[in-house]
């Protein structure tokens, strides 16, 4: 997850990585007790956290078969659970962007991330400035933005600008998924942001989890699919790559405005 400073070359202004375990689960952290990501130590090519599962979701409005020859982004990189299940379960072309070069570095010893090949690109940038890069505009399927600092107390990049950059890098199937959490985060402030981004048609939101994160995916092209259409789709992405995603829908749905 990146952080809120915009200074790449002082190392000393982000915080130090630390490392913590609990029995089969271990965790990444910025400098305090707020998980930034986890690994089930012995399955590290699943992904552990309930809404880190979640942000899969845009798997529901694409063909299954199509998965593979896709290309997902990742900005903020966390302990590497969304880049690792897009390369390695998935197989897709997958790019990661993270400010803090400790986190590529901790990933890389403690989370299991592969080194960089030919479709697997993790990159040391600021977020904000790669979605205004105008070579990946239109090329990207699956963005997933998580991107907060060490207090993890809101989102970093918010703005309805921001938003619209995001849409600028999808393609015409593209769908972005945000992690919203944090105490001095605004849920609805941050909905309006992407709406004015994507559209109100575009819109689809997860009830919170017990942790408080809350999901929501916007289409490049808004579609409408109905329940079944859903369900059926679910039942593929949970045979296939075992993500609870028929629980999914019990608590996914088109955001209204």
């Amino acid at each position: 997850m990146a952080t809120k400073t915009r200074t790449k070359t002082d190392p000393n202004a982000l915080p130090e990585v630390t490392i913590s375990e609990n029995g089969e689960v271990r965790f990444l952290h910025l400098g305090t007790e707020w998980v930034q990501g986890s690994m089930i130590i012995d399955s590290p090519f699943e992904i552990e956290l309930e809404y880190v599962q979640r942000m899969m979701a845009w798997l529901l409005f694409v063909d299954p078969d199509s998965v593979s020859a896709r290309h997902s982004m990742q900005l903020g990189l966390g302990s590497g659970a969304l880049t690792k299940f897009h390369f390695k379960k998935l197989k897709m072309d997958t790019t990661t962007i993270e400010i803090n070069p400790q986190v590529v570095i901790a990933c890389r010893t403690w989370f299991k991330l592969p080194p960089d090949s030919a479709k697997l690109r993790v990159l040391l940038g600021d977020a904000a400035e790669v979605v205004r890069h105008a070579p990946f505009h239109g090329t990207i399927d699956a963005l997933q933005v998580d991107l907060y600092d060490h207090e993890a107390a809101a989102p970093v990049l918010d703005s309805p600008d921001f938003y619209a950059d995001c849409r600028n890098l999808l393609t015409d199937e593209g769908c972005m998924t945000v992690n919203l959490f944090g105490r001095d985060a605004s849920y609805e402030r941050s909905v309006e942001s992407i709406r004015a981004a994507f559209g109100a048609d575009a819109i689809w939101a997860f009830k919170p989890t017990r942790d408080g994160n809350a999901i929501v995916l916007a289409q490049r092209t808004p579609s409408h699919p109905t329940r079944m259409e859903l369900l059926a789709r679910a039942e593929v992405v949970q045979e296939r790559w075992g993500l609870p995603a028929t629980k999914w829908l019990k608590v996914f749905k088109p955001a209204q405005p």
